[in-house]
């Protein structure tokens, strides 16, 4: 049990969550020894070779032998869908419900089948660390939302039910007069779940979220686009106040916290998903 485990740890890390170390393009994305080249998010607290390092780490530990993935990070999904097409990543790693509707995008994409391992990252908000009045706030308002169903509903309106082949609805932000404004960062590179639109407007479930949230707290939330890699540098600098995070499961291997950076806190979870893997059809293992 322990070494399942393990591999469950290890694939956690290999989440989408990525800058650009694609290289130039290569009609087979393999470094020669084997290696599954899996495109990422870029990460905020790791690099690519930490990564490596750390999955050699555990098959000396426990003495498990793992798949061999080589990350490669980005700092965008389009960044990221480009190096899949050009064929110098062989995977990517997403969210189940951003592979579904990547499928429903595009029906060459599909999810690799034998990557079978179960494992669930929990979506929450990352604030500075002295912000801890808004962080009790926004703890306090998740709770109530779980507690009412407004997250089942918002998740089946959102995630489960949405129509992909059709742009996703717009959400519309409350405002209120004379309220504090409170700047939250969006990147648009997990579609349904953080997503902008064509022109522009932040759409999709973590914005149907964040409107409910601030007609709870009665505060105005303010919309800001970054890159993923920009999170913690938009926290840190203040250009947000509130960013989107997702906490790997953590063990005796993986601690509580490894993927957070000095200074930040998180709050409660609000969403839970999957992770899995996606392939061209083409090149499905049989």
């Amino acid at each position: 049990m322990k070494k399942i485990f393990a591999l469950l740890m290890i694939c956690a890390l290999c989440l989408v969550t990525g800058c650009g170390g694609g290289g130039e393009p290569t009609k087979k994305a393999d470094d020669g020894a084997g290696k599954v080249k899996l495109g990422m998010i870029t990460r905020l607290n790791a690099s690519e070779e930490s990564f490596s390092d750390f999955m050699k780490k555990i098959e000396e530990t426990l003495d498990v032998k793992i798949a061999s993935h080589t990350p490669v990070f980005f700092d965008s999904l389009t960044q990221m869908q480009s190096a899949f097409q050009s064929g110098q990543i062989n995977e990517i790693s997403t969210y189940r419900s951003v592979a579904r509707y990547m499928i429903a995008k595009d029906p060459q994409f599909q999810v690799l089948k034998d990557h079978s391992l179960e494992f669930i990252d929990s979506f929450c908000f990352a604030l500075r660390e002295d912000d801890k009045e808004l962080r009790d706030s926004l703890n306090r308002v998740i709770k109530e939302m779980q507690a009412d169903g407004t997250l089942d509903r918002l998740t089946k309106e959102y995630i489960t039910d949405i129509n992909a082949e059709s742009e996703l609805p717009a959400v519309e932000m409350p405002t209120f007069d004379n309220a504090q404004t409170i700047k939250v960062a969006v990147t648009g590179d997990l579609p349904p779940l953080d997503y902008v639109s064509a022109d522009g407007k932040p759409a999709g479930f973590n914005t149907a979220v964040l409107a409910e949230i601030g007609k709870r707290m009665l505060k105005n939330i303010e919309l800001v686009e970054i890159d993923s890699g920009a999170r913690a540098a938009a926290l840190t600098s203040k250009q947000a106040d509130v960013i989107f995070w997702a906490i790997v499961p953590v063990s005796e291997i993986i601690p509580q916290d490894s993927d957070k950076p000095d200074g930040v806190a998180l709050t409660e979870p609000y969403y839970k998903d999957k992770v899995v893997h996606m392939i061209f059809k083409s090149k499905e293992k049989n």
